[in-house]
């Protein structure tokens, strides 16, 4: 697939899309004017520069949105660069309501698309927060000292597999919850397994 060019594969998504069809057909002239290669990743439309992930066109029930994969280095002069959740690092959203919104800021797009672009091409990368950042919930600790076996199998997940249990099981607000939860998962640890494994 060449810059710039429409990938015939892609057009089913475009066809198929009800809800923000007319957005997403503006949003492809867009990013496709930026000369990125067109690709489909993660059931999504992914504009690519030498085979790098640099915007990811998606929709949700309330707004649709160009997604920069390496959003937290970007600018953003504009202040329209949304975190689509306190625990997401580097992707950031642009949202949309409708195509009139983005026709107006045709240029500024184009403008954030290109730096993501000079992002790539500098090679930098988003410092991510390392699992000791993040706090070990209450009720996970007390599984490691009453099975020790748990904190081995724990420690020697992937870094990414120990911040996806962490999160989950911190984010229910009663002590109770969190603990069911890390119940639930004992035989996932305990067998080298990650959260959606």
């Amino acid at each position: 697939m060449t810059k710039g060019e429409r990938n015939p594969k892609i057009d089913p998504f475009f066809r198929k899309e009800k809800k923000w069809k007319e957005e997403f057909e503006k949003l492809r002239d867009i990013v496709l004017d930026c000369e990125l290669t067109e690709d489909f990743k993660w059931m999504h439309p992914c504009y690519t520069y030498q085979n790098n992930n640099i915007v990811l066109i998606h929709g949700f029930k309330e707004y649709c949105a160009l997604l920069f994969h390496k959003g937290a280095l970007l600018k953003d002069p504009h202040g329209i660069l949304i975190q689509q959740t306190e625990n997401v690092q580097a992707a950031r959203q642009i949202r949309f309501t409708n195509v009139q919104e983005i026709d107006e800021m045709q240029l500024i797009l184009k403008t954030y698309i290109d730096e993501a672009i000079e992002v790539e091409k500098a090679g930098l990368k988003v410092e991510f927060k390392k699992n000791t950042d993040y706090a070990v919930p209450e009720e996970l600790q007390n599984k490691f000292a009453e099975i020790p076996d748990l904190k081995t199998a724990f420690e020697a997940l992937t870094p990414g597999r120990q911040r996806a249990y962490i999160l989950h099981f911190a984010q229910p607000k009663q002590s109770k919850t969190r603990e069911a939860r890390v119940e639930k998962y004992l035989p996932h640890i305990l067998n080298g397994k990650g959260l959606d494994d």
